[in-house]
């Protein structure tokens, strides 16, 4: 498969904190239009792998692509859903404030949103059905409330590809639904989603490809082909055959 077919192509990638590998000599491929899964146990390096490829961790060995490039010369094709907890709730902004800076790569330093970028949020928070809560205090809003109006900034971005860290973590059944339909809308308009769970028994309802992780890559691919009991016990290093098969 050429570079430039995959959304992205990691190699002989090392990532360690304070001498300790957290990921370990990582090759991995991503192809374009998938709804990717990354699980793996607490510990794994399934954040550090999103914050690596998008530059926010500095490997030791190895690099990243974006459809063939640095993610330095890709950053408007990619959007991010951080996890909740590394937000700061309490900074006084509203909900259409927060949807709106999903527009601003597009900008550049200079211009200031005007109402095609108001226009673009203002969508983006009725698809995520948060267009009521616009003008309410983000620190107002209820976690799946907030976990919402972040998916709306990252939809607001009209990105190629999305990263997402844990995006159904603290969030009731209807918001995770919610989601998961966006999230396969996005797989549908060619998109490529990449997302962190840790939910064994739904990856194979919501994905359709799944990168198994423990410090090293121990497999990846389509779902049907390697979600078996078998990869989940080389990755969990216990035999998760009743938990995921009843």
């Amino acid at each position: 498969m050429d570079n430039q077919t995959l959304a992205v192509q990691i190699d002989d990638l090392t990532v360690a904190y304070n001498y300790k590998p957290v990921l370990w000599d990582i090759d991995l491929s991503v192809p374009e239009g998938v709804l990717m899964a990354i699980v793996g146990p607490n510990g794994a390096g399934k954040s550090t792998l999103i914050k690596t490829i998008l530059g926010i961790i500095k490997p030791i060995a190895g690099t990243v692509s974006i459809y063939g490039k640095p993610y330095s010369k890709q950053r408007k094709l990619v959007a991010y859903v951080p996890q909740k907890g590394s937000v700061d709730w309490d900074f006084p902004t509203t909900a259409l404030d927060v949807v709106m800076m999903g527009t601003y790569g597009n900008l550049g330093w200079i211009k200031r949103p005007g109402q095609k970028e108001k226009k673009i949020a203002l969508e983006s928070m009725e698809k995520v059905d948060m267009l009521a809560y616009k003008n309410r205090q983000i620190s107002q809003l209820s976690g799946g409330q907030q976990q919402r109006v972040f998916l709306a900034r990252a939809l607001a971005q009209d990105a190629s590809i999305y990263f997402m860290d844990e995006p159904f973590q603290g969030v009731d059944a209807t918001t995770e639904i919610a989601i998961i339909n966006i999230l396969k809308e996005l797989r549908k308009a060619g998109k490529t989603v990449v997302v962190v769970h840790h939910d064994l028994q739904t990856v194979p309802e919501y994905f359709d490809w799944v990168t198994f992780l423990n410090v090293k890559k121990i497999a990846t691919g389509p779902v049907k082909d390697i979600f078996n009991d078998d990869n989940l016990t080389k990755t969990y290093g216990i035999n998760y055959k009743v938990a995921v098969n009843k």
